[in-house]
């Protein structure tokens, strides 16, 4: 079965699984579905815990045999196996599928690692285990989701927090969530109970927020210009290449452009969709950026970028993260800025 992070616990309660998988890059969520898992299954009796981790030269045959083997210690036993990635090669897809065969009450396995593409979650193997088990994709939490789950965590904590700190914690520890746990603790370690005000909040929350290009890609797709220009700002505090993001920017406006020229051609949506291999949880951003963004725009977009390209190698006199945020910012408003040139120092 496959359930979602908000669904463990209820999961839980209901039966404990032979074997678990739980692949995803949202740290906070992982940890606390680790902790979640191994705390139940020892309230059963599962005491002893044998760990690996696995990667491309990892010898499979050892978690068979360790399945297979009876403990000294423990009649109960839970076999965590991290993966470097979800390819295991051909031998180990074919001892995988021979332990589905032997799953028994006495072993629980957890398998966890970085997010899976589709072709790994589409391998025997996993489908096997993840029918006889449970299957935990772990998304970013942002949004709604991120909104919710900052609704349950000051509950379970009894924080008493003034209305107008939610929207300020958003938005410092967007893309941290793991920081934003421990800001929530220490809250609580020092007003208890207490009614927090929003001056004393922002005396002692400190901005960890901390972004990635795949989250700057999805504000730039849904238009959130403001969001944007908070991620290029960060990640430059930060150090980040800006050649990294130029490739990105570039890479994701060029598909933007093949996209609408197909659109034009009268290829449908969906048809567009499944030859670009958009999963079903990305296709909102890109019916809006499709809906949204003229083709004009997209091309001027991709001259400025070339531009912010050349001077990020050739130039140090300009700040080359504004000049990526006008290109950003052309893609929505092209006649407003097509007139407006790169080079500053002498428009």
């Amino acid at each position: 079965m496959r359930i979602y992070h908000n669904q463990l616990i209820t999961t839980l309660n209901q039966s404990i699984k032979p074997v678990w998988l739980i692949f995803g890059d949202e740290p906070w969520q992982k940890n606390d579905s680790l902790l979640q898992i191994k705390a139940h299954a020892h309230q059963q009796g599962f005491a002893e815990i044998i760990r690996f981790n696995a990667d491309d030269k990892f010898d499979w045959q050892q978690i068979l045999d360790e399945y297979q083997s009876l403990s000294l210690f423990a009649n109960q036993r839970i076999i965590e196996i991290e993966l470097s990635s979800g390819k295991i090669g051909d031998k180990g897809s074919k001892l995988m599928l021979e332990l589905a065969e032997q799953l028994h009450n006495d072993v629980i396995l957890i398998f966890h690692g970085p997010r899976l593409d589709t072709s790994a979650s589409n391998r025997k193997w996993f489908k096997n285990l993840t029918n006889l088990g449970c299957y935990l994709p772990l998304y970013d939490l942002e949004g709604k989701s991120l909104q919710q789950w900052l609704q349950r965590q000051t509950q379970q904590l009894n924080l008493k927090l003034d209305s107008a700190i939610f929207p300020l914690l958003i938005e410092l520890f967007e893309g941290n969530v793991l920081a934003l746990e421990q800001e929530l603790q220490k809250l609580s370690i020092l007003y208890g109970q207490e009614f927090i005000t929003i001056e004393q909040a922002q005396q002692l929350v400190i901005n960890q927020a901390k972004f990635n290009p795949f989250q700057l890609i999805d504000a730039l797709l849904l238009g959130d210009l403001t969001k944007v220009i908070r991620i290029l700002d960060q990640q430059q505090q930060e150090g980040i290449a800006i050649g990294q993001l130029v490739w990105f920017i570039h890479k994701e406006i060029k598909q933007l452009l093949s996209m609408l020229e197909m659109l034009q051609q009268g290829i449908n949506q969906a048809t567009l969709f499944k030859e670009f291999r958009i999963w079903d949880k990305r296709k909102p951003l890109y019916q809006h950026a499709l809906n949204t963004i003229k083709i004009n725009d997209i091309k001027l977009a991709l001259m400025r970028i070339s531009d912010v390209d050349l001077i990020s190698k050739t130039s140090s006199d300009f700040n080359s993260f504004i000049l990526l945020a006008d290109v950003c910012l052309s893609l929505y408003h092209g006649e407003k800025t097509k007139h407006l040139s790169l080079n500053y120092e002498y428009s």
